[in-house]
């Protein structure tokens, strides 16, 4: 329902398709509904806060791909800082109190990052798509393979979604509207104008505030291996995005708005 709405508001801004389109289908489905797809299901399990962690990885990811499919190149600064995130964000994802090593739905969470860090790389390969364009068909690559999956899949999707009354609709329209064509537009137009030094600082208080508001709003546990996971994944996020990249220095920062 929410990739309804925002193909449905963006659709003005669909055509001209860019090329190729499959291309941009494969990167909107990645970017949007296959991503979220797997965040949604991750977070059944996994905490927001720990869940907003781990998200940091596709950083770190979105370098690693860019170094295999478009030739990028790194230096041992940048490396650390890939090392120190992954190390922050296995500390994070690490359950000693259950049967499994690793979270179940912070590796959904992961590969909702992955998912993501792809879409960034092959967007990179993409010249000249606009932010709303951009919007119109990731809305289009979602709706159509998320509507099938839940008729196959699931069930009682609509008296669930009644039963849940108005809360429902407004969660719904505020990611539809409020984050999907408005903050994510805007995010776009600003790694198109500003340098992702200037940017990347920025985009660290997304994570800081998804934990404050787990541990505020939902009673997540933050303890000191939480605390010490985020600090190091974190200081890794900081020094991949403040070092120079010569390939793609704002495509790097794209998989973040999955959040």
């Amino acid at each position: 329902m929410r990739y309804g709405i925002v193909a449905l508001l963006a659709l003005p801004w669909l055509l001209p398709a860019p090329w190729p389109t499959w291309r941009i289908l494969l990167v909107g489905f990645l970017m949007g509904g296959g991503g979220f797809a797997l965040f949604f299901l991750g977070i059944q399990t996994a905490s927001p806060s720990s869940a907003a962690v781990v998200g940091q990885l596709g950083l770190p990811i979105t370098t690693l791909l860019s170094m295999a499919m478009l030739r990028e190149r790194i230096y041992w600064r940048r490396g650390l800082g890939i090392a120190l995130t992954f190390v922050g964000g296995v500390l994070v994802m690490w359950d000693p109190t259950n049967g499994l090593p690793i979270s179940g739905g912070l590796l959904l969470v992961l590969g909702s990052a992955a998912a993501g860090s792809l879409a960034a790389v092959m967007m990179k390969q993409m010249e000249g798509v606009q932010p709303l364009r951009f919007q119109a068909w990731i809305g289009l690559a979602s709706v159509v393979p998320l509507s099938c999956l839940t008729v196959g899949f699931e069930t009682d999707q609509i008296p669930r979604a009644m039963d849940a009354g108005w809360a429902f609709v407004a969660a719904l329209l505020f990611s539809a509207l409020v984050v999907s064509l408005v903050a994510h537009t805007i995010y776009y137009s600003l790694i198109g104008k500003y340098p992702a030094n200037l940017i990347a600082p920025l985009m660290i208080m997304n994570p800081l505030m998804t934990v404050a508001m787990g541990v505020l709003v939902t009673g997540d546990r933050f303890d000191a291996r939480m605390a010490v996971g985020t600090g190091i994944a974190l200081c890794g996020v900081l020094i991949i995005t403040l070092r120079r990249n010569h390939v793609m220095p704002l495509a790097a920062l794209v998989w973040d708005r999955l959040r």
